[in-house]
């Protein structure tokens, strides 16, 4: 007997500016085909999505959901999923793409009530919501989206104030299907057992630190965390560590002066050639020929990015 084929999971990164953390991809070329993706995807950063019509499909790991015009979508960084719409259909999206514990961090820090719940969203939110039951959170997309297009004077002041009300209403509902969580354990649970070390690898990515450390956290042995952490992310624990430590170092090449060989000490490799080596692989680049394309970054297409990969459009699908 076959065995079944593995399902193919691809990382994508989104390269969001510095200091004001947020993307939109907005307009007519942002149509989802109907031809189901033989690949799911993950993200750096949280993914809101606005389906302005048609219906279709949105798969997490082997869990389909269906979506109508009018739905809203939430979902945290490092959850696979893919979207396909109905057969003869093309969905028309608007995307927002956001770092909230860095565009909110002044407002959810560890000691703001609350926190621990705004932490687990970064992990666990899959969410979808229809405007005819959520007029007041559409509304706030939609002004979100009107700021974010139009920028007149202190656009970004008033997107931070209405990202943080969706955020509080979004984290309302949230906490409310807490519940419901225990009534489908078997969807979160390995998520949630591997959240520990996700934290942890965020937290401390600098330091060096031996995997079974990241096991201990997560109450598992060496091997089981090793086969769950695939399982989940679909790569190592140490490829994920090497990733998280090169996405850190962008940040540290397109914000500082300072020398590449610093940079990679900073980030935790022990040697400069280690950290090129590691940088080429994710990033398609050597760090300095980055650094030089990234001083222009806020000018570039998105399709330029590290991972993207536009809606294959109906005119190329398979018959």
């Amino acid at each position: 007997m076959s065995k079944p084929k593995k399902t193919v999971i691809e990382y994508r990164n989104y390269e969001l500016p510095m200091y004001f953390p947020i993307l939109l991809l907005t307009g007519d070329r942002w149509h989802i085909s109907d031809v189901k993706s033989g690949k799911l995807h993950f993200h750096n950063c949280l993914e809101i999505g606005i389906c302005h019509s048609d219906s279709g499909m949105l798969e997490f790991n082997d869990q389909p959901v269906p979506f109508k015009e009018g739905d809203m979508t939430f979902i945290s960084r490092n959850v696979p999923h893919t979207t396909y719409s109905d057969k003869g259909t093309s969905s028309l999206w608007t995307y927002i793409f956001i770092q909230p514990d860095e565009f909110l961090k002044t407002y959810f820090d560890d000691s703001a009530p609350y926190a621990d719940l705004f932490a687990d969203m970064q992990q666990n939110l899959q969410l979808i919501i229809n405007r005819k039951d959520y007029p007041e959170i559409y509304a706030i997309l939609c002004s979100i989206v009107d700021e974010m297009q139009e920028k007149a004077m202190n656009y970004q002041h008033s997107v931070r104030g209405l990202m943080l009300s969706l955020f509080m209403k979004v984290m309302r509902i949230y906490a409310k299907d807490a519940g419901k969580k225990s009534e489908n354990k078997e969807v979160h649970e390995n998520a949630i057992v591997i959240s520990p070390a996700l934290d942890y690898i965020k937290e401390n990515y600098m330091m060096n630190f031996p995997i079974e450390e990241l096991a201990d956290l997560c109450h598992l042995s060496q091997t089981h965390f090793r086969r769950v952490f695939h399982e989940i992310m679909n790569t190592s624990p140490l490829n994920y560590l090497n990733t998280t430590r090169i996405l850190q170092s962008c940040i540290l090449l397109r914000t500082t002066e300072e020398s590449i060989l610093s940079i990679s000490e900073q980030v935790g490799f022990r040697s400069v050639s280690s950290y090129n080596r590691h940088f080429s692989e994710i990033m398609g680049t050597q760090p300095s020929e980055w650094r030089h394309k990234m001083a222009n970054v806020d000018r570039a297409s998105i399709l330029e990015y590290t991972g993207w990969m536009q809606a294959q459009n109906l005119s190329d699908k398979k018959e």
